[in-house]
């Protein structure tokens, strides 16, 4: 069954690869089933190690959790815990709560750190209380330590498993020591080298590439090599902040010390590039005038979606109400005598709208990705304004060429141009504040979605639209 499962695959770019994974799923399930019914162990274990543990977890997508689990009863623990950390999220917290306590205990002690604790912080308390006892103590006493950082902080995120030297080791001593201990950690990118009075105080660090290259000098020691000049982030630093770190300076892993620099552990590139894409998800969310969620879009309940997504339509749809309380004040005094207003509503409201999203959606993105700080608020509002006035020019241009092909006169005409360029430019500057003014306030600036600030916008066209035909067309 094996051979012909890897012919099958084939490498990859291969067609039946690259675009027949679901017929190929299809395919090996009954056959995995049967392989199981017979417990056939030579070729359930060999399945297990005969590809990439991704590309074995996507093989068994079609199994239940129970049959996933037996699965992987047949491989090496190893095979084990690779295989089973690329099962979505959703498979896994299932089969933590459902099999067996102890097997489960054995693959969460093998887990790295911080991949150990997300699994857990998804699973119900009472079912994490019956695994801690199973753990090694030592896997134990990690997790809870991890466990007890605030969410979202560096001590959530980092994992204990690094490579720890002492400054006063040789760089033959250190390849050596090395060598004990890669088994055992996550990345030996770079070696961070401590103290020697066991206070584990954070010295230097150096690459694996540095070590190496020092080979022909094997009596140097690794003080005499280290760099001093290091970038850490504190334990309970925002990830948010981490992210943008690691993304400046360009690192695989960031080193996270405590108030007394001790070192505690190492964040890296595999969690940072998770922290992005859930940082990016919850911006998009709240751009789109969602509350983020909490779980996958297919894993969230009707209800909640329904809450998450009512919320902000109902502030939108107050929002709304607020520019039909001004559309019957000008009806009732103005629009009986020009009614000819209303054919450009929607032209005036979309203009300010769409203008106040594209500053808005423009300078949450620049923050986010650290070009853009309160520091440079002066700036961001006279590009800004310099802008809105050149949009708002063009437009109003177009506006009242428009105008005149539909045969108003000159000055009915000129309250379209006058009234694009103050709302294009009321919706600039707007779209551009408001982030910066809710960063001041220490909230998300992506709170201030493009949704709200249309909202805002559209109030505002409406009360500059009609005082505009007001003073030109009162006289």
């Amino acid at each position: 069954m094996i051979g012909r499962f890897l012919w099958r695959a084939g490498p990859p770019g291969d067609p039946v690869f690259g675009n027949g994974e679901i017929m190929i799923n299809t395919l090996y399930l009954p056959e995995l089933r049967e392989l199981l019914d017979e417990d056939n162990d030579a070729e359930l274990a060999e399945f297990c190690t005969a590809l990439h543990p991704a590309r074995t977890a996507d093989f068994m997508e079609g199994l239940t959790t129970d049959e996933r689990w037996s699965v992987l009863q047949h491989a090496d623990i190893e095979s084990r815990v690779g295989i089973f950390s690329y099962f979505d999220r959703e498979c896994q917290v299932d089969a933590v709560g459902s099999q067996d306590r102890r097997e489960v205990a054995e693959v969460i002690a093998a887990m790295p750190p911080d991949d150990r604790v997300d699994l857990l912080n998804d699973v119900e308390s009472q079912v994490v209380s019956e695994l801690l006892p199973l753990l090694p103590a030592v896997e134990r006493r990690d997790i809870l330590r991890l466990r007890a950082y605030p969410e979202e902080s560096a001590g959530a995120l980092m994992t204990t498993e690094f490579a720890e030297l002492s400054e006063n080791l040789s760089v033959k001593e250190a390849i050596d020591e090395i060598g004990r201990q890669a088994r055992e950690l996550e990345t030996i990118s770079y070696l961070y080298i401590v103290d020697d009075d066991q206070s584990d105080q954070l010295r230097g660090v150096i690459s694996a590439r540095q070590l190496i290259s020092a080979v022909a000098r094997p009596e140097i020691t690794l003080g005499q090599l280290m760099e001093r000049d290091l970038v850490t982030v504190n334990v309970l630093d925002d990830q948010e902040e981490i992210a943008n770190k690691v993304a400046h300076f360009d690192l695989l892993a960031i080193p996270v010390i405590d108030d007394d620099r001790r070192m505690l552990g190492i964040i890296t590139h595999d969690d940072i590039i998770d922290v992005f894409r859930e940082e990016a998800t919850e911006d998009a969310h709240r751009i789109a005038g969602v509350d983020p969620l909490e779980q996958s879009y297919l894993e969230t309940g009707i209800f909640t979606l329904t809450w998450k997504r009512g919320v902000w339509l109902i502030v939108l749809f107050v929002g709304a109400l607020l520019t039909a309380f001004a559309l019957t004040y000008y009806d009732e005094n103005h629009l009986q005598w020009w009614s000819w207003l209303v054919v450009f509503i929607p032209l005036v409201i979309s203009s300010g709208g769409n203008s106040g999203n594209q500053s808005a959606t423009l300078i949450i993105t620049a923050m986010v990705t650290g070009d853009v700080t309160l520091r440079n608020w002066y700036q961001v509002i006279r590009r800004e304004l310099f802008v809105g006035l050149m949009l708002g020019g063009g437009l109003g241009t177009i506006g009242f060429v428009a105008a005149l092909a539909m045969n108003y006169s000159l000055l009915q005409s000129a309250v379209l141009p006058i009234t694009l360029l103050l709302v294009v430019v009321s919706g600039t500057l707007l779209g551009a504040s408001l982030p910066l003014i809710f960063k001041r306030l220490g909230l998300d600036p992506a709170l201030m979605s493009n949704p709200f600030v249309a909202g805002i916008i559209d109030i505002l066209g409406i009360v500059i639209y009609m005082s505009v035909a007001a003073c030109l067309l009162s006289r």
